[in-house]
């Protein structure tokens, strides 16, 4: 295998031992496995939770807490003492580590995407391993939620991986709930989320951490769209990291194979956090998901929140159901004096704004979801 880059996701449950500490020497041998990869010209970028595990450990807490500033208080904590564990398990084979702390709000303004990503390309290009996480101490919705699975993602979209793995507490994707099903049985290979695998992710079901199935199949999902393969595999099972790039079955694989999206569209349908929301009537949710038109005023029945143009925007049916993502061709403050007014009226009452469209179809992205189901028109 040439050259390359792997990101390698690490969850709580992994992590952390039975007593919920983080394990020193899982990540030593991670990080052996990591020297490994690189002896052969494959770079690595580690996507770790842990934090708040870390500072509960460190605050000689009892348990979670629950108050928001709590928990951003033991991150806080726990950030310096991860990247501590990190940084000695990397020095033992001469090896340095990099410390990356993203939001939403990091990834989702796309001048902030791309000096990521070129802070990314820095990193692997000095020889550094890239630690990420989520910047818990600030980021509430991501302490809240929990959304490291979908980060490794984009992690994954902006170094170009050519392979993701997540280690995980379990061996993979299995077709019904091994907790209450003894007979149930590993799947090996995804080729299509469809709905029986979509069924047997259920949901969210971890205790130190806050992710799940679901919210792998959902990163899964992401990363298949960017031509990016992904192994879901049991993190302590010995050189499974190895294993995996080697292409060996150690777990659930998602394929790859092409991508489906450029880089920017990539960008548009997983990451671009969007400033407002554009709602359409049927006719316009035809034109948009079935014809490949662009977004004309004509068609918005509605305009919600405040963008200027240039800014990424969800487009939404009559139902409030998201058909596309795309950036505005025109601010709210214009779309909502032209909105439902046809290209000869604007002419006449707003010059200014005439042959401009809401989303050019070239700024565009159709959701997947709505592409199989057809649009929402009647």
């Amino acid at each position: 295998m040439g050259s390359s880059t792997v990101v390698v996701k690490i969850g709580s449950n992994t992590l952390t031992d039975k007593n919920g500490r983080v394990d020193p020497g899982f990540v030593a041998d991670v990080m052996g496995q990591v020297a490994s990869l690189r002896s052969r010209g494959i770079q690595s970028v580690i996507v770790s939770s842990g934090a708040i595990a870390a500072g509960i450990e460190a605050l000689g807490l009892s348990s979670r807490p629950t108050a928001m500033r709590e928990l951003q208080a033991a991150a806080a904590v726990g950030q310096a003492r991860l990247m501590e564990t990190y940084a000695k398990a990397a020095s033992a084979h001469g090896l340095s580590v990099g410390q990356v702390l993203l939001t939403r709000h990091d990834v989702g303004v796309r001048s902030a995407y791309v000096n990521a990503c070129r802070t990314f390309e820095a990193l692997l290009g000095m020889g550094v391993v890239p630690v990420v996480n989520e910047n818990d101490t600030t980021a509430v919705d991501e302490i809240r939620f929990g959304d490291n699975d979908y980060l490794a993602a984009l992690v994954a979209m902006m170094v170009q991986a050519s392979l993701c793995v997540f280690l995980t507490d379990i061996a993979g994707l299995y077709d019904r709930d091994p907790r209450r099903d003894p007979a149930a049985r590993l799947v090996e290979q995804v080729e299509s989320l469809t709905p029986e695998v979509l069924e047997a992710a259920g949901g969210p079901g971890s205790s130190v951490g806050s992710g799940g199935m679901s919210s792998k199949i959902e990163a899964a999902r992401a990363l298949m769209d960017a031509g990016i393969p992904l192994v879901i595999c049991d993190g302590r099972r010995p050189q499974v990291l190895v294993d995996a790039v080697e292409g060996k079955s150690v777990g659930t694989l998602f394929a790859g194979g092409k991508a489906r999206r450029k880089a920017r569209k990539l960008w548009l349908a997983y990451a671009g956090h969007a400033a407002g929301s554009v709602v359409v009537d049927a006719g316009a949710c035809d034109a948009l998901c079935l014809r490949g038109r662009s977004l004309l005023p004509a068609g918005v029945v509605d305009v919600l929140g405040t963008f200027d143009a240039g800014d990424p925007v969800v487009i939404v049916d009559a139902e409030g159901r998201e058909v596309a993502r795309g950036l505005a061709g025109m601010s709210a403050e214009n779309l909502r004096r032209v909105k439902g007014l046809r290209t000869e009226t604007i002419r006449e009452r707003e010059p200014d704004i005439a042959g401009k469209e809401v989303v050019h179809r070239d700024h565009l992205v159709i959701l997947d979801d709505v592409r199989e189901n057809g649009s929402s028109g009647g």
